[in-house]
């Protein structure tokens, strides 16, 4: 139930989540052919302060991992990625404690450390440094939601300037069901080292190339009932019960043919229907909302 209820907070108010376990990867210089070999954004593209999500393929085309890309300015830029392994340029995981507010009131409170005007004038996919504090305006909820980068040292002070009554620290269970409802995904989950781009539903960011397509990702409501004889086959690779909506629902790949509405067989013997996604806040209008609507 403890997840259930960050969860709820991180929707009604705001959660705060420690995602300090991430791997960051800086490249400046000469380096930035080799950012720009590893990864699917055009670099020439990214302002300076701007923050692009891009892709990690392998030599099939298969998406390795996801991350995003940041260009600090000044030819230097910093890779992100879930996940801490040797993708190249210089190794800076762990040098920053990496909190993540999130939450239709996450513009307000972080007012309360950066101030209300730097708040404002911070849009979507654009980061900030103020002293020694770097604020970016990202997240995987499915809200309005800033990442902050301190020092590890400094990350206590911050958190207690963060919390109060609004904000619930979060764990990641609560994390993972947001991002769910949310429809992102999720290394060694949908990112299973297999799909392309254009399984995930992720062409947009490699553009200028094709792919085959054998299945798709899709959401899935989980239904209480005996599947109605023979159906097509539909695999889940994550899966939770949505706050929410109330019902249990599910990441997972189905052919290509699938539409929403359509009843698949679940292979632990389930039966699912096939839903838009993302289940939550449909056309992404909640992490670009103005941040004290």
């Amino acid at each position: 139930m403890t997840a259930v209820v960050e969860h709820l907070a991180t929707r009604k108010s705001a959660g705060l989540f420690d995602f300090s376990f991430m791997g960051l990867y800086e490249f400046q210089g000469r380096e930035k052919s080799e950012l720009q070999s590893l990864q699917t954004r055009s670099l020439d593209a990214l302002a300076p302060g701007q923050v692009g999500y891009t892709l990690l393929l392998k030599g099939d085309g298969a998406v390795l991992i996801d991350a995003t890309v940041w260009n600090l300015g000044g030819g230097r830029y910093w890779l992100f990625t879930g996940r801490r392994s040797p993708y190249g340029g210089r190794d800076r995981s762990g040098e920053y404690a990496i909190l993540a507010l999130q939450g239709p009131a996450s513009g307000r409170i972080l007012a309360r450390v950066i101030g209300a005007e730097a708040v404002r004038e911070l849009a979507y996919f654009r980061f900030l440094q103020k002293d020694e504090l770097i604020v970016a305006r990202l997240g995987y909820s499915g809200e309005l939601g800033y990442e902050l980068l301190v020092r590890p040292a400094e990350a206590a002070v911050l958190r207690q300037k963060i919390l109060g009554e609004e904000v619930r620290e979060c764990s990641w269970n609560a994390a993972d069901s947001l991002r769910i409802e949310a429809g992102y995904v999720l290394f060694d989950r949908e990112v299973d080292g297999i799909a392309n781009p254009h399984e995930l539903g992720l062409e947009r960011f490699a553009p200028g190339r094709t792919f085959p397509v054998k299945r798709k990702l899709v959401g899935l409501e989980i239904l209480d009932q005996e599947p109605p004889g023979t159906l097509p086959v539909a695999t889940v690779t994550s899966e939770c019960f949505s706050p929410t909506l109330g019902k249990d629902i599910a990441l997972g790949f189905a052919l290509s043919s699938r539409n929403p509405g359509s009843l698949v067989y679940v292979p632990d013997g389930r039966l699912a229907r096939i839903a838009r996604l993302p289940f939550y806040d449909p056309e992404r209008r909640r992490p670009r909302a103005a941040p004290f609507s």
